[in-house]
């Protein structure tokens, strides 16, 4: 899940520097990821059907993401990117995990990574 989180900032400031090749990257990461845990990790202590509860809340808003990738439409990108951070805080406070609330992030920790391909 540590890694998912990092991903997560990671595309929101891919997409808010309009880099849609690294955002792309960035979701597709996520995908795997999510796949990861329903195939090695489909119970967590009481948590049962974790694969089910992974469809259910995060289907839709990564695909709304990822149409908004595709398209290049800052707006509908954001939209999206909600949609995926409300799907991780759904599924956390329906499982008992409403103390691990994940928000868009305020601060880029990337001082490594530059995500504005304009400034190159």
């Amino acid at each position: 899940m540590t890694q998912l989180s990092y991903r997560h900032s990671k595309l929101w400031f891919a997409g808010q520097a309009q880099n849609w090749e690294l955002a792309a990257y960035e979701l597709d990461e996520i995908k795997e990821g999510l796949a990861d845990i329903s195939q090695y990790h489909p119970n967590h202590h009481e948590v049962k059907g974790i694969p089910g509860q992974i469809e259910r809340h995060m289907t839709a808003p990564i695909n709304q993401t990822a149409q908004a990738i595709q398209s290049k439409n800052p707006q509908t990108f954001t939209v999206g990117y909600d949609s995926i951070t409300s799907g991780c805080n759904t599924c956390h406070q329906a499982n008992g995990f409403g103390f691990n609330v994940i928000v868009t992030p305020q601060t880029n920790t990337y001082s490594n990574q530059q995500f504005n391909l304009r400034n190159r």
